[in-house]
């Protein structure tokens, strides 16, 4: 038994031989550990962490970085009842550790099995599961205005969040509400440098300011005036992120503080893993399945796949040579999106605001108001986040901007807050806005050039993954490319972007048992193009199919337009639940929701029959 197992059996765990770290039960065990083991469990973490990681896919570089910090945190303040939020998420595994799911970790980010975020299903310990940056302030805010309303002297809130977390502006008025204030909440301020690239700004500037040797201290009346101090906070820091005993000093004099303070931890992102450390790109921020020495893919058979991102990439750099008035703008994610080429090339015009998805978006405003064409390349999922400014600040003044919407519909093993299935219904309602949805690479080519050539706001989705080559049109109706025909004019699908292989594999089906089916692709899913409406007036029925959320979707606009044109064909919808879904392989939730090819055509008969659809329930049991 090593010495590190001996003392978690002395604390009456159930440590067997080699630390196992799956026989941690909660952070009782790691507070009773003795100071000098400290050492030998972050090492131990940090193999367990690339053995698992690795092997499964997910978030390694970010956790590596927050070993030490993490223990440091359950050693000081006593979870759950002194609430530790997590900012985004993607860094809690140590957290997940330490508070007894080990042993989950061999199906991480599968199927039932544990998320990749906290979860407030899996743990007391979880408080907020929401992964979407900025936000952890808001919720420590109120929670310490509960604590307080309820009359708890003795407790604090914890909120761990990254310098690139700390670009959002909802960070920062949640900041201005705390410092206003005199509860005890502790901003744990994970600094390393950087989102999934280095972190951009005036605020990265005034942090390496703060690192300089002259100014690390961790001693209050020693800190000089800072931009957090200005706001009303304690500021204890610099720190050495990865020195436990240092961080657990800090943490104490915080927790004894009982007012707002601001701990600045200096990190290193991918520490201990030398291919994460060395990663100029992303420092390993999410992997798939990897070598656990090398870091690199684990290889593949056949020929190399091209990626959606990697298209549109490639698309985007080809009409930035064509264009000078073409300029790019990302929110922290430069390399995810595809925008790294263009970056390259031309580096003037590429602009990353940070984690600020509503100053993204109306700084494109600014830009199209000065002449220019902005491409906002943003995940579908962080879209939602500045729905204010697509409606108010771009579509209000008919700008010419092009939204690029990576991620759309079932993303799969990142879950319910990274799912890209709301964004078809959000901008479905904005007046003027056209919205495609390419079904291939060479649709999306030809749909970005359209959509930056249109002189008012435009958007496109499409999803992770491959980019597989979509079906042929077999003759194009305006703008819609009709995919297949039958002289009997039963049954029009509408299949949206990607769902046209399993559309034309339902109509197959029906076609074997006598019923006739076109299948359309509008390719402009909005607005609905007259002659998709001329198409379903010779119909006897229309079923349309999409990867978003069915409810107020494409589908329903489109049985609206119908309505609205005094066209009495019945319109059936088939998309996601109103529901927030879990995490697993996209085929599968695709399936959950009713999305095969066979439960499609299954679907279609039942209408054609009069019978109700059945369809994924929400989760509030209404309606759907």
């Amino acid at each position: 038994m090593t010495e590190l197992s001996e003392a978690l059996a002395d604390k009456r765990t159930t440590a067997v031989e080699g630390a196992d770290l799956t026989t941690l039960d909660g952070p009782h065990a790691v507070r009773a550990l003795p100071a000098g083991q400290l050492a030998a469990l972050a090492r131990d973490m940090r193999a367990f962490l690339i053995e698992k990681v690795c092997a499964s896919g997910g978030h390694l570089g970010p956790n590596l970085g927050m070993v030490e910090l993490t223990i440091a945190l359950h050693r000081v303040f006593d979870s759950p009842r002194d609430p530790i939020l997590f900012d985004t998420g993607h860094q809690a595994y140590v957290h997940k550790i330490l508070t007894g799911r080990a042993a989950g970790f061999d199906r991480l980010r599968q199927a039932g099995g544990l998320s990749g975020y906290p979860s407030r299903a899996e743990s007391a310990h979880d408080w907020s599961e929401n992964s979407h940056a900025s936000a952890s302030l808001s919720y420590a805010d109120g929670l310490a205005k509960a604590h307080e309303l309820h009359g708890y002297r003795d407790r604090s809130v914890v909120a761990v969040i990254g310098d690139g977390a700390m670009t959002g502006g909802m960070a920062w008025e949640a900041l201005n509400n705390i410092g206003a204030g005199e509860r005890p909440v502790v901003v744990v301020l994970n600094d390393n440098g950087r989102s999934y690239a280095p972190t951009t700004g005036a605020l990265t500037h005034h942090l390496d300011a703060l690192k300089q040797p002259g100014e690390r201290t961790a001693v209050p009346d020693r800190a000089g005036a800072n931009l957090f101090t200005q706001i009303g906070f304690t500021y204890l820091g610099p720190v050495d992120g990865h020195d436990t005993a240092l961080l657990e000093a800090v943490l104490e004099q915080a927790r004894v503080l009982r007012r707002p303070v601001l701990v600045h931890a200096v990190t290193v992102k991918g520490s201990g893993f030398a291919p994460a450390e060395d990663d100029e790109a992303d420092c390993l921020h999410a992997v798939g399945t990897v070598d656990a020495v090398t870091g690199r893919p684990a290889p593949t058979s056949g020929p190399p796949s091209v990626s959606w991102t990697g298209l549109f990439g490639q698309a985007l750099l080809e009409l930035a040579g064509e264009r000078e008035d073409l300029v790019a703008v990302t929110a922290s994610m430069l390399r995810p999106t595809g925008l790294y080429p263009m970056a390259v090339k031309y580096p003037e015009r590429v602009f990353d605001v940070g984690i600020a998805e509503q100053h993204a978006v109306t700084s494109a405003a600014g830009l199209a108001m000065g002449g220019f064409h902005p491409v906002v390349a943003l995940y579908s999922t962080f879209l939602t986040r500045a729905a204010d400014q697509v409606l108010m600040d771009v579509a209000l003044h008919r700008l010419p901007v092009t939204f690029v919407l990576d991620r759309a519909g079932i993303t799969g093993p990142d879950g319910a807050s990274h799912h890209g299935m709301w964004d078809a219904s959000l901008l479905g309602i904005v007046p003027g806005l056209r919205l495609a949805v390419p079904r291939d690479g060479g649709q999306l080519r030809s749909l970005l050039r359209e959509a930056t050539a249109y002189e008012g706001p435009t958007a496109l989705r499409f999803p992770k993954g491959t980019a597989e080559q979509g079906p042929e049109a077999v003759r194009r109706a305006g703008s819609v490319d009709v995919l297949s025909e039958s002289g009997i004019r039963d049954v029009l699908l509408i299949s949206y972007g990607p769902m046209a292989h399993r559309c034309l594999q339902a109509a197959a089906q029906l076609t074997q048992q006598g019923i006739g089916v076109t299948v359309a692709d509008p390719r402009w899913a909005v607005p609905i193009a007259p002659e998709l409406l001329e198409l379903a007036a010779r119909h006897r029925l229309v079923v349309t199919v999409e990867d978003n959320s069915r409810t107020g979707g494409l589908g329903s606009t489109v049985a609206q337009t119908l309505r609205d044109d005094a066209v009495t064909t019945p319109v059936h919808n088939l998309g996601l639940p109103r529901a927030f879904l879990t995490h697993g392989p996209r085929e599968q939730l695709l399936a959950d929701a009713g999305l095969t090819a066979a439960q499609i055509a299954y679907a279609v008969l039942r209408a054609r029959a009069g019978q109700p659809l059945v369809h994924a329930a929400a989760t509030d049991g209404s309606p759907q």
